[in-house]
C-alpha cells in the first residue's frame, strides 16, 4: 500500500500520487502514459486524470504496480471496475493479465483465450480479483514461462488452476524443479498446431519465446524501446551471453509476426513487412552485420 507521507515531490497536485517505493520498473508509464512519466529516476504523476477513460487506466497501473507505489488521497469508490477489467485486451483473444510482480521485477504477463486451452504467459500476482476473472474465461491449460526470471507465483497457479508449467531445463532451478513440461536444446518446439516454442538463448541459457500466429511473447528476449524509438535487445540486462542473444535475434528475424509482447519494455505491433524491417533495424543496432547474411 502506497503511503501519503512517502508521496514524492514530483507527483503533481491531485488526487494520485506515487510514493518512494517505486523501483522504476516502467510499469505504470506504459499503461498510463498520460498520466506517469519518470522523474528524478522514478516514476510521478505528471497530469491528473481527466475523465473517466484516464481515471480507468490509472486505476489499471495502480492495481499491476508491483509495489504497490500508486495511491490515492481518496479512498477509491471504482477499485471494482478496475479489478474486472483484467485481464485487458490487446488484440483478438490476447491479452493483458496486469497485477504484476515484484519478484518479476514487474514483468508482464498475458493470457490466450482459445478453445483447445487457455495460455498464461509469464506469471502475475495470485491476485484473487485476476484468479476470479481467469476462472470465469476458462481457466488456464499452460502456464508457458520464458525464462526463470519472471516466474513469480507459477505454483499458486498451478495448485488453483492444475495447469501444466512450460520451461525450459536450462532454466530450471529449486523454485521450478516441479514444472511439468521441461523443454530440451535449441531447436524450436511444436507445441501444438498452434504454439511455437523457440529457443532464444542469450539474456539467459534457456530463455524462449512463443510464437501464437501473429503475436510474439518475447519475455526479456526483444521489446520495442521508447528511449531508441526501435525494437532492442537488453544489452544491460543480459546475463548470460550478448554474442549468443545477437545470433538467436538473427534466427528470430526470418519468423513473420506483428505484434512483440514482452515481459519488460514496451509493446510493439506493425504489419509483418515493417517488423521484419524493424527486427533488421534491431540486429543492426545489436552490432549484427546483416550484410553479411544476405538479410539486406
Amino acid at each position: 500500500m502506497a503511503h501519503l507521507t512517502q508521496r514524492r515531490p514530483e507527483n503533481v497536485d491531485g488526487d494520485f500520487y506515487v510514493d518512494q517505493t517505486c523501483i522504476d520498473c516502467d510499469t505504470c508509464r506504459w499503461m498510463a502514459p498520460k498520466i506517469f512519466a519518470r522523474e528524478a529516476g522514478k516514476s510521478a504523476v505528471h497530469h491528473q486524470p481527466s475523465d473517466d477513460a484516464e481515471r480507468l487506466q490509472a486505476m489499471q497501473a495502480l492495481l499491476s504496480c508491483p509495489t504497490a507505489s500508486i495511491g490515492t488521497v481518496e479512498k477509491p469508490r471504482d477499485i471494482k471496475i478496475a479489478q474486472f477489467s483484467f485481464p485487458t485486451p490487446i488484440a483478438e483473444n490476447v491479452y493483458h493479465c496486469g497485477y504484476h510482480a515484484e519478484s518479476s521485477f514487474g514483468a508482464a504477463s498475458y493470457l490466450i483465450q482459445r478453445p483447445d486451452g487457455n495460455v498464461l504467459v509469464d506469471s502475475p500476482r495470485f491476485a484473487p480479483p485476476l484468479v476470479k476473472r481467469l476462472e470465469e474465461m476458462g481457466g488456464i491449460r499452460y502456464l508457458y514461462l520464458t525464462h526463470r526470471d519472471d516466474v513469480a507465483d507459477h505454483q499458486k497457479y498451478r495448485d488453483h488452476f492444475g495447469c501444466d508449467r512450460i520451461l525450459h531445463r536450462d532454466e530450471i532451478n529449486q523454485t521450478t524443479q516441479s514444472v511439468e513440461i521441461k523443454l530440451i536444446g535449441s531447436d524450436p518446439i511444436q507445441l501444438d498446431s498452434e504454439l511455437l516454442i523457440l529457443p532464444v538463448p542469450g539474456h539467459t541459457k534457456g530463455h524462449t519465446v512463443l510464437l501464437y500466429q501473429k503475436f510474439l511473447f518475447t519475455g526479456d528476449h526483444l521489446a520495442w524501446s521508447s528511449r531508441f524509438n526501435h525494437l532492442i535487445g537488453f544489452r544491460e540486462a543480459c546475463w548470460y551471453s550478448w554474442e549468443e542473444l545477437k545470433r538467436s535475434m538473427e534466427k528470430l528475424s526470418h519468423y513473420s509476426f506483428e505484434w512483440v509482447l514482452p515481459g519488460h519494455g514496451r509493446r510493439y505491433h506493425a504489419d509483418a513487412k515493417t517488423m521484419h524491417q524493424e527486427m533488421q533495424k534491431c540486429l543492426a543496432w545489436m552490432g549484427f552485420n546483416v550484410e553479411s547474411q544476405g538479410q539486406n
